[in-house]
């Protein structure tokens, strides 16, 4: 049976890669606590392509940025919602997220659920 997967576009000033890493891997902890089957967060690296739209012109990064691109698979997409409840009643996400400055701008993230059409 597929799975269902959420994905992500994080826009990352370059500087703050290892405050991100920090954070994604207490979040990673709780993903997977709470039953998410994989759990990656892959910084850019090799971004300047003229195949289709690069990275850096859909997310129109500022000098400095770079590009953060993560996913988490579950089950179903009935089990991603179980597992996403959970975690925002988490009150380790609520300490993650109250009053801090993050690491990346929120407003620019790109934040999709998938359908896995193809699995191998």
């Amino acid at each position: 049976m597929p799975h269902y997967t959420d994905g992500f576009l994080v826009p990352l000033p370059k500087k703050n890669v290892a405050a991100y890493r920090a954070m994604s891997k207490k979040a990673s902890k709780i993903w997977k606590g709470y039953g998410a089957l994989d759990y990656k967060e892959c910084v850019g690296d090799d971004l300047n392509h003229s195949m289709g739209v690069p990275f850096t012109r859909l997310l129109k990064l500022k000098p400095g940025e770079t590009v953060v691109f993560a996913w988490i698979v579950y089950k179903s997409r009935a089990h991603r919602d179980q597992v996403n409840k959970k975690i925002m009643a988490d009150p380790r996400i609520a300490k993650m997220m109250e009053g801090k400055k993050h690491p990346f701008d929120v407003k620019r993230m790109v934040y999709g659920g998938f359908r896995v059409i193809v699995e191998i």
